[in-house]
Formats: structure tokens, C-alpha cells, sequence
């Protein structure tokens, strides 16, 4: 089933130019939706502004919901998204994955994003503790503006929505980066949901809201004097 989430979001820049409507995120990570197999469901999920992919799902899929919502598409890469089905060619029809620490704009949002999980064993896109505080620390400087900024990461910050299971843990950098940045929202997947519910996905930390976002989610940012209770 494709969630809902309503997120005050601080800027008021993105919404200047939609008299005060608000930015519709169709957020994906992990496990495709089947709900989203139904043109109806689609449908009714109405007009999305811009796709955001959190890892571990196919290019073909990627592709599929693309093209199913004719909208700009951002996505990180998870550990598991390697292979032949990553080629280039294979992957012709997507746009290139967002580029560690780069910051990037799409629908008046800055967006910013990390793929991969900390290394747990010798498979997949996975990187040291100290790898991630390299690549943090590099983006630094590119991301800290006044502006609020997005951040999308395909595993947790350490210690936030993250598991204690060696495969599952978060990045420390994560920690810093948030703690620095100090996000409005983190979209993030990697963390199953059997372990901990399908309701328990979000996590409030100093001024940002980490959310898990497997399967699917649509995510409506609102101007900052925009009620979001009912």
C-alpha cells in the first residue's frame, strides 16, 4: 500500500511560483508497490512533481515508474544495485544516479545524497566507516548554505532508524552530517520494515525527520505557514 506524508518544509522559495501548493514526493526505496501495478492507484495518487529512489531497486522498475508518472526522477544507488542489470545500457533509460555529495535542484529543492550501506562483507556497492567520512566531509562545503536541504541516503544515519544487526547499521558521518546540515527531512531505506513494523518507519532527531521510505510513499512538502494536522 503507498503511504502518505504531509512535512512542513521551512523555504518558502520552492512554493512562490505554485501559489502555495504544495510539492508532491513520490518517494521509493527497496520494495517495488504492487499497489502502484494499478492505473487507478496511480491515478488517484494524482500529479507527483519529482520521484525520489532511496536504493536497492531494479533500473527496469526505476524506469517503469517513471514513465508511469511523467516526472523528474532523483535516485541513489543501495547496496545491492550492482550487476549486469546496472550496465549503462541497460540502464539507458533512466537518468544517471545523483553523485555522492553533489547538490542538486529539482522542483525548487536542494537535494543532496549518498549511496551504499557501511561494509558488512565483500558483495554489493558498500563502503568503510572511514570512506563515508571522506566523501561527508568533502560535501561539506557544497552543502552548507542557508537554504534548507533534502538528503536522501540509501542506509540511516548511525544509530537513527538504523538496526543493530552488523548488515543494518548506520553511517556515524550521517550523524554529523545531520547534526550540521540540520535537515528538514532524510529519506532513506535499507532498514527492513518486518523488523520493526510497517508504522514504526520514522524517527525525529534534534530538527530533522529521518523516514524510511520502502516500497512507496507520497511525500507532500508544505509552505512553512501551512497547517499539516488532518
Amino acid at each position: 500500500m503507498t503511504g502518505r506524508l504531509r512535512v512542513p518544509w521551512p523555504d518558502p522559495a520552492p512554493f512562490a511560483a505554485r501559489d502555495g501548493r504544495p510539492i508532491r514526493i513520490l518517494a521509493i526505496s527497496d520494495e517495488p508497490d504492487p499497489a502502484l501495478d494499478s492505473p487507478a492507484t496511480r491515478e488517484g495518487l494524482g500529479r507527483i512533481d519529482l520521484i525520489i529512489g532511496a536504493g536497492d531497486l531494479e533500473p527496469e522498475y526505476l524506469s517503469f515508474i517513471g514513465d508511469a508518472f511523467h516526472a523528474p526522477m532523483r535516485y541513489i544507488r543501495g547496496n545491492h544495485d550492482v550487476g549486469p542489470a546496472w550496465a549503462h545500457t541497460e540502464r539507458e533509460l533512466l537518468p544517471d544516479p545523483m553523485t555522492d555529495g553533489s547538490v542538486v535542484e529539482e522542483a525548487g529543492l536542494r537535494l543532496i545524497g549518498f549511496s551504499g550501506s557501511p561494509r558488512y562483507n565483500q558483495r554489493g556497492m558498500q563502503l568503510s566507516s572511514f570512506g563515508m567520512w571522506i566523501r561527508v566531509f568533502a560535501a561539506w562545503p557544497r552543502a552548507n548554505r542557508r537554504r534548507p536541504i533534502l538528503v536522501v541516503t540509501h542506509a540511516p544515519p548511525r544509530d537513527v532508524n538504523d538496526d543493530h544487526d552488523h548488515a543494518h547499521r548506520g553511517f556515524p558521518a550521517f550523524r554529523w552530517l545531520a547534526a550540521h546540515l540540520d535537515p528538514p527531512l532524510w529519506l532513506h531505506g535499507h532498514t527492513a520494515l518486518v523488523r520493526r513494523g510497517i508504522d514504526d518507519r520514522s524517527a525525529t532527531h534534534g530538527g530533522t525527520l529521518f523516514f524510511n521510505c520502502t516500497g512507496a510513499t507520497l511525500i507532500e512538502l508544505h509552505p512553512p505557514e501551512a497547517r499539516t494536522d488532518g
